[in-house]
C-alpha cells in the first residue's frame, strides 16, 4: 500500500514478496531473443574490452551478413572516437618528419580505409536495424542525441511525467548519424540498490527519447513511430487529467495501419519482469559468445531473424545489477526482459484500484480469523493460518500471473501472522481464565461444589460428545393445561418458578444431578455426567424420592393459597447415551441423546396410567439395588420392540417395614395370578389389596384389567405384555 502507508519493515516485505513471485514462475525459454555476451572467453580469445571498432564492425556484419539477424541494441555507447589504430600518428608522421619521404604520405592516405575503425563501424551499421546505447547525466552532455521520438509540441498542452536528464553520454557524430536508432540503457535502482523498473521514455529538455529495449523494437518492427497513446483532445480532458503525469500506454506505429500498445507507468517507467534467473545458465534467453559470431561458430538457428543484444557478463567490466531474482544480474538481459515484455504487450502493472482490492483482502482476512482464530483449537488455528497465509499469496501470484497485477501482500501476510500470534499470546496468557469459563459454563448445569471438584483438574472436562452408561430423569405436571388456564400470568409465573426452584434443587443441589433443560413444565435432568458417578442410578432414584416429597410440600402451600393442585409424574431410565454439547450454529446445549433417554421419557408419560408418580426401567432397579421396588408391569413403548419391565421406588429398602415388605410379596404372587390368566384367583387377590390399599389406583388397574381380560381371553399365546401406541 506504497504511498498510504509508509513503514520500512512493509515496503521491504513487499519488494521481498515481488521477488519471490518472480523467482518461483516457471522459466520460459524465448527463442525472439538473444544476447551476443561478450564474456571472459571471449575477451580471451578476442582480446581485452573495450575492442576495437574494426573488430565490433566484423561483429556486426556478421551478425546482418552472414546469420540474419532481425535487430541489434548495443549495451554499449561509443563515445570518444577510437584511435587505437595508430592511423592518426601515421598522418603525423607523414606531415612531419617523414613528410620528405617518398611515397609515405601516399601509402598513409592508403590505410585510411583500413585503419579507421570508426569509419569501418559506421560503414557497417548504416542502413542496417543496429540501435546504438546511451547514458543520461545529470551534469554533462557528450556526443550527439539521436533523433527524438516526439517533443512538446506533439503533446500539444497535454502533461507527460518524465523522468527529466539534464545531460547525456551519447555516441560520436559518426556512429550516431548512420545508426538505425539509439536508445537509453541507464538504470533507476530503488532506495535499497534493486533494479526493478526502468523508464521507457526519458525527456532531455524540450525533447523526449526512447529507452534501449523501445528503440530495439522499435527498429526490428521497421516503426514509423514511437508516441504516447493519447485518446483525448486537451479539450475534451478535465484539469485533473491535463495535469496527470501518467499515459497508460505508449504505442508503436509499423507496418501500414499496424499500431502496437503497452503499458508504462510512473514516471514513464515499466515493471521490469524478470523471466529467467540471468546470466547464460538463466534459461529465458540464448547467450552465444561474441568470440563464436565473429569466427562463424555460433549456431545460425539461434541468431537468425532474432533481436540480438550485445553485451556483457564478463567480471571486471562491470555491468552486473542487483535485481530480486539475482544479485549479479546482467545489465543487457534487463533490456531483454523489457523487450519481451513489450512484443507480448505483457507488462506487469499495478492497476488504479490496487488499493481497494488490498484494502479488501485485508478487511475479509482480519474479520474472518479474528473470529475463527478465536475459536478454534491451537492446531486447527496454526493449519487455518497456514492456509490464510497461503491462500493470500496464491490469490496474488493467480492476479500476478494471469492479470499482469502487481498488488502490495505484505501487510496482509502481516496482518494473517499478528492475528495468529495475538491468538495465541491471548490463550496462553489467559488460559487459567479460558478454563475457569469452561467451568463455569458447567455450572449452568451442576451443583457448585461439582464445579469446584472440576476447577481442580479442568482439563478432564469438556462439552465434547461421547456415548456413556448414565440415568436420565423426566418430570412433569399432571394437567398443567388446565392450571395455567385457571390462572393470571403473574400467578402462573409464581406457580412454575416456585415448582421449578424446588424440583432442580433437588435434582442438582441434593444429589449432584445435571440439569438438562426446562420444557415449559417439564424438567430433565441426567446423573453421571460431566462428572462421573458410579452410583448415578442410586442419586437419581433418591432424587426422584426427594422431589415427590417437595412435590407434596408444595402442594399443601398452593392449596393453601387457593392455588391449583399439584401432582407429578416422574420417568428414570439408565443406560448408554450420547452426551455431550449438541444443537445447530444458532444454540448448542449439553444434553444426552439415544434411545435410552426416549425410554426415560416414555415411562414420565405413562405414571399416570398406572396412578403412580415415579416409574423406573428394569436398568435403573438393577443398577440401585438399595431400593425396594413395586413391579408395575412389562410394558412395550412406541418405538421399541423389546418388552421392558417397569418399577416403582418406593423408598430405600433398609427402611421397609414387615407390613409393606408382605403387601409386597401378595402384590407379586397377585401379578403372577394375572400373567398366568388365573382370573378368578388374581380378582380376588387384587380386590383384597385395594381393600387394604383404597388410594392405590394401581391395584383398581389390574382389577379392570382381569374384568376385561376375563371377558375376552388374550390366549394361550399371551406375554402379559402391555403396549402403548402412543407417547
Amino acid at each position: 500500500m506504497t504511498g498510504y502507508l509508509h513503514f520500512n519493515t512493509v515496503e521491504r516485505m513487499d519488494a521481498f514478496l515481488s521477488g519471490l513471485r518472480m523467482r518461483v514462475t516457471p522459466v520460459v525459454h524465448d527463442p525472439r531473443i538473444v544476447i551476443v555476451d561478450i564474456d571472459e572467453a571471449s575477451l580471451v580469445e578476442v582480446g581485452r574490452w573495450p575492442w576495437n571498432r574494426d573488430v565490433v564492425a566484423r561483429l556486426v556484419n556478421q551478425m546482418t551478413g552472414r546469420y540474419g539477424v532481425a535487430a541489434i541494441g548495443f549495451d554499449v555507447v561509443f563515445s570518444e572516437p577510437d584511435n587505437t589504430s595508430g592511423y592518426g600518428v601515421l598522418q603525423g608522421l607523414a606531415r612531419g618528419q617523414l613528410k620528405d619521404v617518398p611515397g609515405f604520405g601516399a601509402q598513409v592516405a592508403g590505410l585510411r580505409e583500413r585503419l579507421d575503425y570508426d569509419g569501418l563501424l559506421a560503414k557497417a551499421i548504416e542502413g542496417k536495424p543496429v540501435v546504438l546505447g546511451y547514458t543520461v547525466s545529470a551534469k554533462l552532455s557528450k556526443g550527439v542525441l539521436p533523433k527524438p521520438a516526439f517533443d512538446l509540441d506533439f503533446l500539444n498542452g497535454r502533461a507527460l511525467d518524465a523522468r527529466d536528464s539534464a545531460g547525456y553520454e551519447a555516441n560520436t557524430e559518426r556512429l550516431a548519424n548512420a545508426a538505425a536508432g539509439a536508445g537509453i540503457f541507464s538504470a533507476n535502482t530503488d532506495p535499497d540498490g534493486i533494479l526493478r523498473s526502468a523508464d521507457m521514455v526519458t525527456r532531455i529538455g524540450d525533447k523526449f527519447y526512447p529507452s534501449l529495449s523501445l528503440a530495439t523494437v522499435a527498429v526490428a518492427l521497421g516503426a514509423r513511430a514511437v508516441k504516447p497513446y493519447l485518446d483525448k483532445s486537451v479539450d475534451d480532458m478535465s484539469e485533473r487529467e491535463r495535469g496527470y503525469g501518467g499515459y497508460e500506454a505508449f504505442q508503436i506505429h509499423y507496418g501500414e495501419k499496424r499500431v502496437k500498445l503497452f503499458a508504462v507507468g510512473e514516471n514513464l517507467s515499466a515493471l521490469i519482469e524478470f523471466r529467467g534467473r540471468g546470466g547464460p545458465g538463466g534459461g529465458a534467453f540464448s547467450y552465444v559468445p561474441a568470440a563464436d559470431v565473429l569466427s562463424g561458430k555460433a549456431d545460425p538457428d539461434v541468431l537468425a531473424g532474432a533481436i540480438v543484444l550485445v553485451g556483457t557478463t564478463a567480471p571486471g567490466i562491470n555491468d552486473l545489477r542487483a535485481t530480486p531474482v539475482n544479485p549479479e544480474y546482467p545489465g543487457v538481459e534487463v533490456h531483454a526482459n523489457l523487450i519481451a515484455s513489450i512484443l507480448d504487450n505483457s507488462f506487469k502493472r499495478r492497476p488504479d484500484y490496487a488499493l481497494g482490492i488490498e484494502v479488501g483482502q485485508l478487511v475479509a482476512a482480519g474479520l474472518v480469523l479474528s473470529v475463527a482464530l478465536a475459536l478454534l483449537p491451537p492446531l486447527a488455528s496454526i493449519a487455518l493460518t497456514l492456509a490464510a497465509g497461503a491462500a493470500v499469496m496464491a490469490l496474488n501470484y493467480a492476479l500476478y500471473a494471469r492479470l499482469d497485477w502487481v498488488l502490495n501482500e505484505a501487510a496482509i501476510v502481516l496482518l494473517v501472522a499478528g492475528l495468529f500470534i495475538l491468538n495465541m499470546a491471548w490463550g496462553y496468557l489467559f488460559e487459567t481464565r479460558q478454563k475457569n469459563a469452561l467451568v463455569s459454563r458447567f455450572g449452568e448445569y451442576v451443583a457448585p461444589e461439582l464445579v469446584a471438584e472440576m476447577a481442580d483438574d479442568p482439563e478432564q472436562y469438556n462439552m465434547d460428545g461421547e456415548s456413556r452408561e448414565l440415568t436420565v430423569l423426566f418430570v412433569d405436571v399432571r394437567g398443567f393445561t388446565t392450571i395455567s388456564e385457571g390462572l393470571s400470568p403473574k400467578a402462573l409465573r409464581e406457580y412454575i418458578n416456585l415448582y421449578l426452584t424446588a424440583m432442580s434443587s433437588d435434582i442438582r443441589d441434593s444429589h449432584g444431578g445435571t440439569l438438562d433443560k426446562y420444557i415449559g413444565d417439564a424438567v430433565m435432568a441426567f446423573w453421571g455426567a460431566p462428572v462421573a458417578f458410579p452410583d448415578h442410578a442410586s442419586r437419581a432414584v433418591a432424587s426422584a424420592l426427594l422431589m415427590q416429597k417437595s412435590a407434596a410440600r408444595l402442594n399443601d402451600d398452593f392449596l393453601a393459597r387457593g392455588l391449583p393442585q399439584l401432582k407429578i409424574g416422574i420417568g428414570l431410565n439408565t443406560g448408554m447415551m450420547h452426551v455431550g454439547d449438541m444443537g445447530s450454529a444458532v444454540r448448542r446445549a449439553y444434553t444426552v441423546m439415544g434411545d435410552a433417554v426416549n425410554l426415560g421419557s416414555r415411562l414420565e408419560g405413562i405414571t399416570k396410567v398406572y396412578g403412580v408418580g415415579l416409574a423406573v426401567g428394569e436398568a435403573t432397579r438393577a443398577a440401585a439395588p438399595e431400593y425396594a421396588y413395586r413391579e408395575l408391569d412389562l410394558v412395550r413403548v412406541k418405538g421399541k420392540n423389546e418388552p421392558v419391565a417397569i418399577y416403582e421406588p418406593l423408598l430405600p429398602a433398609a427402611e421397609a417395614g414387615p407390613e409393606l415388605l408382605a403387601e409386597l410379596a401378595r402384590w407379586a404372587s397377585a401379578l403372577a395370578l394375572v400373567r398366568s390368566q388365573r382370573w378368578d384367583a388374581a380378582a380376588a387377590a387384587l380386590a383384597g389389596l385395594a381393600a387394604a390399599s383404597p388410594g392405590s389406583g394401581l391395584y383398581r388397574l389390574y382389577l379392570e384389567r382381569v374384568a376385561h381380560l376375563r371377558a375376552h381371553p388374550p390366549g394361550a399365546d399371551w406375554d402379559g405384555v402391555t403396549t402403548f401406541e402412543t407417547k
